[in-house]
């Protein structure tokens, strides 16, 4: 049997080396990596942490990878929300689940991720926040080794199923009500983020309405940061009716820049997290119950793990207007 000490005279290392190539530490220089994961791939070697887990054959643990940095600044709502609902969801089907988030696996090789669920004895991942900028997970996702639910991301294989709301026709509708409701023609539109699915799919709702209504939209990016949406309110929302944001955290760092500079524009969020309720105004915004859908996410995943084969769920979401009372009632 190939041991870690095998590797480490392979690869010329000292076996400290090996171990901290292992348990991804790191400071461990890129070429030092390579020749180590080079010889662990000659030699075919597996860790004791995997070679256990294989031979116990414990099943149904799953990890729940979340993308925080999209939600740094919204307290931690959204992201909390999608662990208490998978959470309980796996207790409930008495499976075990983890939380790993991008910063811990984002400088990692898809080997590299590949070994390191396998090292915790993961079977399935539920990926939130996923962009066209996460290459190496989205090949990790496509490998095929775990069985995956995409929250928020298109992806639908064999091994794979997505499950979200309908962004393009959510994004229609609040924007719609809003602006019948307001009488406005001429919006800034803040939008997500540059090459996520969910902010492109928020971008045709806003373009669908604008092309049926005839309206004038100026589009911008947010990146959901609520300090963006404040600055770019103070440059451009003089010259328009309405705000129409693609996050409730950007709808309310348009309000205070609103508040800041004096004058009254109507605002328009998305989310339904319930911070929008101290903004100081009511606000249009679409409802999602992150709870429910991280619940069905893992609901998916164990019917995949079960040998089903992948496919696109939407789930529903609700048109709402948030006000204090609504919070603290």
């Amino acid at each position: 049997m190939v041991s870690i000490r095998d590797v480490a005279k392979r690869a010329g290392v000292a076996i400290s080396t090996v171990s901290k190539v292992l348990n991804h530490y790191p400071n461990v220089s890129a070429k030092t990596r390579e020749k180590v994961n080079a010889a662990i791939e000659e030699l075919g070697f597996v860790p004791n942490s995997i070679a256990s887990a294989l031979s116990s054959k414990k099943t149904g643990r799953l990890a729940l990878v979340l993308d925080m940095d999209k939600h740094a600044q919204s307290v931690d709502e959204i992201p909390m929300q999608y662990i208490i609902g998978a959470i309980n969801k796996a207790k409930e089907l008495g499976l075990d689940i983890i939380t790993v988030f991008f910063t811990m696996i984002q400088e990692m090789s898809v080997d590299e991720m590949i070994r390191y669920f396998q090292s915790q004895s993961i079977e399935g991942l539920i990926i939130c926040g996923l962009s066209k900028h996460d290459k190496a997970i989205y090949k990790l996702v496509k490998s095929g080794k775990f069985k995956s639910v995409l929250i928020d991301a298109p992806g639908v294989d064999a091994n794979t199923s997505s499950v979200h709301i309908d962004n393009a026709k959510a994004q229609y509708e609040v924007a719609k009500k809003f602006v019948l409701e307001s009488g406005s023609r001429k919006i800034l539109y803040i939008a997500g983020k540059k090459n996520g699915y969910v902010s492109e799919e928020r971008l045709k709702g806003i373009r669908q309405l604008a092309d049926e209504l005839g309206l004038t939209v100026f589009i911008r990016t947010g990146n959901f940061s609520e300090l963006e949406a404040r600055k770019l309110t103070m440059q451009y929302a003089k010259n328009k009716d309405a705000i129409i944001c693609a996050s409730d955290l950007m709808a309310i760092g348009a309000m205070k820049a609103l508040i800041d500079m004096d004058i009254y524009r109507p605002v328009c969020g998305f989310d339904g997290v319930s911070l929008m309720g101290y903004a100081g105004k009511q606000m249009h915004t679409v409802k999602q119950d992150f709870s429910s859908i991280a619940a069905g996410a893992v609901e998916e995943l164990s019917r995949l793990m079960e040998g089903e084969s992948g496919r696109e769920i939407i789930m529903p979401h609700e048109l709402i207007r948030i006000k204090y009372l609504d919070v603290i009632s």
